[in-house]
C-alpha cells in the first residue's frame, strides 16, 4: 500500500483555498468585461474590485444611531460563513482544506446562516426600504435553499458519498455516461442555485438603483467602509465556492496530477464566469413574480434526478 504524506495533502488544500480567496474578486472583473464587450464597450479593468475594495478598507464605517450590534456583525458573520464553505469546496477534483462525511449539509446551512446574518443587519436598520429587501431575500431563499440541498443529496446518492470532497472526486466521465441525464439534471439546477446565490440575473441585478426591483443591493445600501468591503468580498468568495463545486461536476477531468487538476479546475470556475456575463448580456432581469418560478423550476429538476436514481 502507498504511503501517503498527510504534510503535503494538508499543504496542497491551504494552497487550493488561498487561491480562491486570492482570485475569487477577478470573477466580477470577468463578468463585466464579458458584458462590456457585448455591449461593444471596453468596460472596467479586470482588477477593478481589487481596487474597490482597497478603496473601501481605507475608509471609515458610518453607523446609524438607531443601529445595534447586530449591525455591524452582519457583515463578520456573513463572511467568515462564506470563508468556511470555500474551506469544505474542493477545487479541481481535489479536496478541500475540511472533508468529513456529511459536511454537505454543513455546507448548505453555512450558506443559509449568512444569507440570514446580511438580512437581520438590514433589518437592523429600521428602514422599510431595507426591510422590503430582506423581505424579498428570504422569500427567494426557500426554493433556492430546496434546491440546493436536492441537488446535493442526488449527487450523494449517485456517488454513494455525504462528503462533497468525496462526492465530486467520484464524478468522472464513466460516472457521466452511466447517468448522464440525471447528472446533467442536477448540474442544471445547481447552476440556476449559483445565479441566485450570488444576486445575479436573471435572479438579481448587482447593478441596478431602482428601488422597485432591488434585492441584495438594497439590503447592503447602509454598509460602508469596511464593513462594505466585507460584504463585497464575502460575494467572491461564495461565487468562487459555488463555481467550484459546479465546475467539478460538469467538467470532472482528471488526470492524476494534482497541479494540472487544479488548474483545471481553476478554469472551469472562470469558463462558469463567462458563462455568467454571457447570460446577463443576452437576456434581461425576470420580473419579480417570476423569479420564485425560476427556483421552484430549480427544485424540481433536483428532486427529478433524485427521484430518477431512487427508483
Amino acid at each position: 500500500m502507498p504511503l501517503v504524506d498527510h504534510n503535503a495533502v494538508h499543504w496542497g488544500a491551504l494552497a487550493r483555498a488561498a487561491l480562491g480567496l486570492a482570485l475569487c474578486p477577478l470573477l466580477f472583473g470577468v463578468i463585466n468585461r464579458v458584458k462590456a464587450k457585448f455591449a461593444g464597450r471596453t468596460g472596467q479593468p479586470l482588477l477593478q474590485t481589487y481596487f474597490d475594495l482597497a478603496r473601501l478598507l481605507k475608509k471609515g464605517a458610518v453607523y446609524s444611531r438607531t443601529t445595534t450590534w447586530l449591525f455591524p456583525m452582519g457583515p463578520l458573520l456573513g463572511l467568515a460563513c462564506a470563508l468556511a464553505a470555500l474551506c469544505l469546496a474542493p477545487l479541481g477534483g481535489m479536496p478541500g482544506l475540511l472533508s468529513f462525511e456529511g459536511d454537505l449539509f454543513l455546507f448548505a446551512g453555512l450558506l443559509s446562516l449568512g444569507r440570514f446574518a446580511t438580512a437581520a443587519a438590514a433589518l437592523d436598520t429600521g428602514s422599510s426600504f431595507e426591510g422590503m429587501g430582506a423581505s424579498r431575500e428570504m422569500q427567494f431563499a426557500v426554493p433556492a435553499e430546496l434546491a440546493q440541498i436536492l441537488g446535493l443529496a442526488a449527487l450523494a446518492q449517485a456517488t454513494g458519498s455525504l462528503s462533497l470532497s468525496e462526492m465530486l472526486a467520484r464524478i468522472d466521465m464513466v460516472r457521466w455516461e452511466a447517468a448522464g441525464p440525471v447528472l446533467a439534471l442536477t448540474g442544471t439546477a445547481l447552476f440556476l442555485v449559483l445565479l441566485a446565490e450570488t444576486c445575479r440575473i436573471p435572479v438579481d441585478d448587482p447593478n441596478t438603483h431602482l428601488e422597485l426591483t432591488m434585492i441584495h443591493e438594497v439590503m447592503v445600501l447602509d454598509h460602508s467602509g469596511p464593513d462594505l468591503a466585507f460584504i463585497l468580498y464575502g460575494q467572491g468568495v461564495k461565487m468562487w465556492t459555488l463555481c467550484a463545486m459546479l465546475a467539478g461536476l460538469l467538467a470532472p477531468v482528471r488526470s492524476g496530477d494534482p497541479l494540472l487538476d487544479v488548474s483545471l479546475g481553476v478554469a472551469g470556475v472562470f469558463a462558469l464566469a463567462l458563462v455568467m456575463g454571457v447570460v446577463e448580456s443576452s437576456m434581461a432581469r425576470l420580473r419579480l413574480l417570476l423569479v420564485p418560478r425560476l427556483l421552484v423550476g430549480a427544485t424540481a429538476l433536483s428532486a427529478l434526478a433524485l427521484i430518477l436514481l431512487l427508483r
